[in-house]
């Protein structure tokens, strides 16, 4: 690092620090301002402030791991997550908007009755607010760390001084400026770091060991190029990109199939939650919901992925050497290697830039799940509105706290993603279900997130059934438990009913509750959201896969995914034009 590499390090977190001082103001009328922008985000705001938290300083690490291990269809991993993403974009976004609640948390007791949802609230505030949220920062913080290891060679002790100092600054602009400041400061880091990610691209192409896409594409073997998993081979084997893995033909329906539906994960809920239904809820209307749900499906997986697959790809010819846990620092490697004074430093605050943008939005969302879900619910009932904004900047810092030390408690974040993933699987079902059945009740969801733990257990000590093949037996044992207690449990009350399908008026199976309410137009039209959600799923592949053929030199066959894209895309205008804007501004 030369000096001009750290002014724009400096210039960087001053434009950071100017962003939290800018909207303190704003974010401390309310815990409305605070947590959810007054409700008046724009799509393209709120949109891209999702797009940003999922850009974490590890995400290019892991792809980069992925690709070097099983080429470009190693992003299979997240990339069944598009169906998902797209359900909850026709049929979830505007109903999160609808309903008017400040956290998903929150909508267990719109939704529920009684004790058992009150004890779901509350327990899931905590659970979700501060035990997962502190693990995922510390996986955040532990790849930061790495980051710093492989670029500066420096200790791990060294490295956490400056991922605390980050840290503590990102909890200083979260605390004061609130949603509002997390958004817009969002936009900037996710545009910094997104140009510095294509620049590094580009120096790396340019090498000579490379010789530009063209070489690159020529270089490689054919297996790393595949978009689509090769799945076969003798005795229950896969030959996957080249490398003997054990992904069946059922591995890889459980990931298309199962997975996307039945598991929680953060970010990537069935139905929407966490941070992703907070900026839902922060938009200005249902079509500005929509819209930025949309918009960040779209970028997420077909504009952030390639420079990182590029360099990827590239580290199989530059480091050849590299073991397979040391994979993921080939995009390390690559930066300290090849970018010239100046590209080096940006290279750096882009990381930072999307640790920050992540960590920010983790403890704005995390906070207000203890202070609005917890501390309002349970502790302090009738405190003024000042009260809950001064708490809740107190509670950011004291998650920082609580997070910067449990990261020193972890080892190794291998294999955590797969174990959420277990732990949560088939609840996924419940959390879509619960806006389209009236029957589903707070038992549903408690039970849902019990089975799987019991489950898991299961599989891990009399199963020799691995990652992903378990999902079948997990999800299975779960709907069967939580299916049971629904039908053996009462139904919530009449009353709580009648005001949830009276403020969200959904469609599905409510004819007891619509029978009652007949005053109320319940939603209809879910064969053209389904014809909606699927062009929505082949809109964003082709345009995925588009890019990556054109980059690769396949100019025809990119066309004609753009085309198709194309197709898709009209389809979606028309039918949401049809729909009529005007409905969905309320």
């Amino acid at each position: 690092m030369q000096a001009a590499d750290w002014v724009v390090v400096t210039v960087y977190f001053l434009v950071t620090i100017y962003f939290g001082l800018k909207y303190s103001r704003r974010a401390g009328s309310d815990t409305g301002e605070f947590f959810l922008s007054g409700r008046n985000l724009p799509w393209w705001l709120a949109g891209t402030s999702m797009v940003a938290t999922t850009f974490a300083a590890d995400t290019p690490l892991a792809v980069t791991e992925l690709v070097a291990k099983n080429g470009i269809a190693g992003n299979w991993l997240w990339w069944n997550f598009v169906m998902g993403g797209m359900l909850t974009v026709f049929f979830f976004a505007r109903l999160w908007r609808r309903s008017g609640v400040m956290t998903d948390v929150e909508f267990v007791e719109l939704r529920y009755s009684g004790r058992p949802a009150a004890f779901l609230r509350g327990f899931r505030s905590v659970y979700l607010g501060l035990v997962m949220n502190c693990v995922i920062i510390g996986w955040v913080n532990l790849a930061m760390a790495a980051l710093l290891e492989g670029m500066f060679g420096l200790g791990t002790a060294e490295a956490m001084v400056f991922v605390g100092i980050a840290m503590l600054l990102t909890a200083g602009y979260s605390a004061l400026a609130g949603l509002w400041g997390v958004a817009v400061t969002d936009v900037f880091q996710f545009v910094f770091a997104m140009v510095g990610c294509v620049l590094l691209a580009v120096f790396v192409l340019d090498q000579p060991a490379i010789g530009g896409l063209a070489g690159l594409s020529e270089k490689l073997p054919e297996w790393s190029l595949r978009f689509l998993p090769r799945v076969g081979g003798a005795g229950g084997e896969a030959t996957v990109m080249g490398s003997t893995l054990a992904l069946t033909g059922l591995s890889f329906l459980a990931f298309v199939g199962v997975q996307w539906w039945a598991s929680w994960y953060p970010g990537a809920e069935p139905g929407g939650g966490g941070y992703v239904a907070q900026r839902m809820m922060s938009a200005k209307n249902e079509k500005h919901s929509l819209l930025a749900t949309l918009w960040f499906t779209i970028a997420h997986y077909c504009i952030r992925p390639w420079p990182w697959i590029l360099v990827g790809l590239a580290s199989l010819i530059l480091y050849p050497g590299l073991g397979p846990d040391e994979k993921k620092l080939g995009f390390v490697y690559a930066m300290r290697d090849f970018l010239p004074t100046g590209m080096r430093g940006m290279l750096v605050a882009a990381f930072f830039a999307a640790y920050m943008s992540t960590i920010a939005t983790q403890l704005n969302w995390g906070t207000s799940y203890l202070v609005n879900d917890f501390y309002r619910r349970f502790v302090r009932k009738e405190g003024g509105e000042r009260h809950y904004v001064a708490v809740s900047r107190v509670m950011t810092l004291v998650v920082m706290v609580v997070a910067f030390l449990m990261t020193f408690t972890m080892h190794t974040i291998s294999g955590a993603w797969a174990f959420i993933i277990e732990a949560g699987a088939g609840l996924g079902l419940v959390l879509i279900l619960r806006w389209f059945w009236w029957r589903i009740n707070a038992w549903s969801e408690i039970s849902a997130m019990v089975a799987p733990f019991l489950a898991f257990g299961y599989v891990r000590l009399f199963t020799q059934l691995e990652f992903p093949g378990s999902l079948f037996v997990i999800v299975g044992c779960t709907t069967v438990v939580w299916l049971s207690v629904t039908l053996l449990t009462r139904p919530t009350d009449s009353e709580t009913l009648g005001k949830f399908y009276g403020r969200v008026h959904p469609g599905g199976w409510w004819k007891p509750v619509a029978d009652s309410m007949p005053g109320v137009v319940q939603d209809r039209g879910y064969g053209k959201l389904i014809i909606d959600w699927i062009a929505g799923i082949v809109l964003v592949y082709s345009v995925l896969f588009g890019i990556g053929k054109l980059l690769l030199g396949y100019t025809s066959v990119g066309l004609l995914f753009f085309a198709v894209a194309a197709a898709a895309g009209w389809l979606l205008v028309r039918h949401l034009n049809r729909m009529g804007w005007e409905q969905l501004g309320r």
